[in-house]
């Protein structure tokens, strides 16, 4: 099977869906790779590596995407991608549909695209392989933004996470206890911070509890997150329904009653945030201050590190993309219930 890579096109994207022994393992399997010229620049990635795992390099998106019967990329397509492709290319991506724009499907299903969510891949067990590569990294980026986040040149509150002999440690709250969530805590904890961690599942809070016995676990209710958010120094959103927009698990109203200089990271943004107050931001401007607590809402951020999330991808990737190489889309759905799960669409048709 041709596939194709395109370099990500998203402000301060430095990452890129399949690395170098990725691609090498799937040449060795017979198949042809063709990658843009630069897609990996931003994860350190040149093209002569890429050409020594075995891959073609194309010079303009229009070739790669014209050559390949897969394309698998990180970021949304963009409409000038999908106006490339041709009727029944299968496309792999992070779409997070439950807020794309509508704008996007009707683009999918004029050119007939066969659109695979990297998100919504799922195991028979409801975890979801592909995105919590990412979400790991995710949740050990938000404790150093957490720190600083809380220096006073940031508006913080002058807190140092892990405190020292005499002085007291910053109270983190951490909102879900999956893959980001998890990460979020441990690493928290690791910094000697106190850190109290919510779900709704017990299973994920005895999971918690047996790997980072420091972590305070606690049943999601309204009252015990109010109280919680009232008295935190640092809230991180690591809520996911899988597929499904994020429901606001912190109102304004619990926002507006946080202490001067509280910060909040909210990992879920990408899905439409759990705080009411949140929006998206950037990676230029990342930060927005509401009633004196300042909001970390920039979707994506891990993008910030290229080469680590790259390689979690990738190695993510890699059994999918394998699959539909060697048994083609439509006998990839039928071999693969994963694979089925994350369809958003075949051929620009609901499944």
């Amino acid at each position: 099977m041709n596939i194709g890579v395109l370099r990500e096109r998203g402000a301060f994207d430095r990452r890129v869906a399949l690395t170098p022994p990725v691609v090498r393992r799937l040449c060795g399997a017979g198949h042809t790779v063709w990658i843009e010229s630069g897609a990996g620049d931003g994860a350190m990635f040149k093209d002569p590596e890429y050409q020594r795992a075995g891959a073609q390099v194309g010079y303009t998106p229009a070739e790669i995407v014209g050559r390949a019967e897969l394309v698998v990329k990180i970021g949304r397509p963009t409409r000038e991608e999908l106006e490339w492709c041709k009727p029944e290319t299968a496309l792999m991506a992070f779409y997070h549909m439950a807020v794309a724009d509508r704008g996007l499907i009707d683009a999918l299903a004029e050119r007939s695209v066969t659109a695979i969510g990297c998100e919504v891949i799922e195991q028979q067990d409801g975890s979801l392989p592909v995105l919590a590569a990412i979400s790991e990294i995710a949740g050990q980026m938000t404790v150093p933004i957490a720190a600083h986040l809380m220096r006073t040149s940031s508006g913080g509150r002058g807190i140092l996470l892990g405190g020292t002999p005499g002085v007291p440690p910053a109270r983190v709250v951490v909102l879900g206890a999956g893959s980001a969530g998890f990460a979020s805590a441990r690493s928290a904890a690791g910094s000697g911070a106190r850190v109290t961690a919510f779900d709704r599942d017990p299973r994920k809070l005895r999971h918690m509890m047996e790997h980072v016995p420091s972590v305070e676990t606690c049943l999601a209710d309204e009252d015990a997150i109010a109280e919680a958010v009232a008295a935190a120094d640092v809230v991180i959103g690591a809520v996911l329904v899988a597929g499904r927009r994020t429901p606001h698990v912190v109102t304004r109203a619990m926002v507006e009653r946080m202490k001067p200089g509280a910060a909040m990271i909210d990992v879920s943004i990408d899905q439409g945030g759990c705080f009411e107050t949140s929006h998206p931001t950037s990676m230029d401007q990342p930060t927005f201050v509401h009633q004196g607590v300042t909001h970390f809402c920039v979707p994506n951020f891990t993008a910030d590190l290229g080469r680590s999330a790259s390689v979690a991808i990738a190695q993510a990737l890699l059994p999918y993309v394998l699959t539909i190489a060697k048994h083609g889309v439509a006998g990839a759905f039928e071999k693969c219930s994963e694979l089925a799960r994350g369809v958003y669409l075949i051929e620009g048709k609901r499944p």
